[in-house]
């Protein structure tokens, strides 16, 4: 969506995969620019609007005032992307390619006033393309043990006598438990000297 060497750096940089899906958006956004942000924090100045993905393609073509409108927003679908490139159980470029239309028509609307679909929609489209195509698991399929192509795993048999609500509860100790065996071994000691 950003592009191999901008991705790569921010990957660089987060650490890991699993670290950017961590990340908020406001985050990612200035994600390479630490230092002027905490120049601008302790001087009172202006925050950077955008650090590392001031190499993106996109935020060349904006303009110089909507620069920072377009980072938020990128930072945005960056964010949404790590997710699900992280937790998807088929990873798939669909949702990238509608994201990246997303910004495109971003531009657009900033630079014209076109209108601009709501994310949404275009999200709901994206799943039902997965759908039809056999691609998508959703919650309810998961939870049911349906795979990407329609069988059914094996459940995990629990016998009776191991239910959730059989199961013997650990017992906390309670602070004057503490207490008294403390004083316990206190007196103990006491006695051998």
């Amino acid at each position: 969506m950003i592009g191999e060497k901008v991705g790569a750096k921010l990957l660089t940089k987060a650490g890991s995969l699993v670290q950017l899906a961590k990340y908020p958006a406001s985050t990612i956004q200035i994600l390479g620019a630490e230092k002027a942000l905490f120049r601008a924090m302790n001087s009172g100045g202006n925050t950077p609007k955008y650090g590392l993905l001031y190499g993106s393609p996109f935020i060349g073509k904006a303009q110089p005032k909507d620069r920072g409108k377009i980072s938020r927003y990128l930072a945005n679908k960056c964010a949404l992307a790590c997710r699900l490139d992280q937790y998807l159980v088929k990873p798939t470029a669909a949702f990238g390619d509608r994201m990246r239309l997303q910004v495109e028509d971003r531009l657009k609307f900033l630079a014209s006033g076109e209108a601009t679909a709501k994310n949404h929609d275009v999200m709901k489209e994206v799943l039902d393309e997965l759908k039809s195509e056999n691609l998508y698991i959703s919650p309810e399929d998961n939870a049911a043990g349906k795979t990407v192509t329609g069988k059914k795993r094996k459940a995990k048999e629990v016998s009776d006598d191991e239910t959730e609500e059989e199961k013997p509860k650990k017992k906390k100790k309670s602070k004057k438990d503490k207490k008294d065996k403390k004083k316990k071994k206190k007196s103990k000691k006491s006695k051998k000297e």
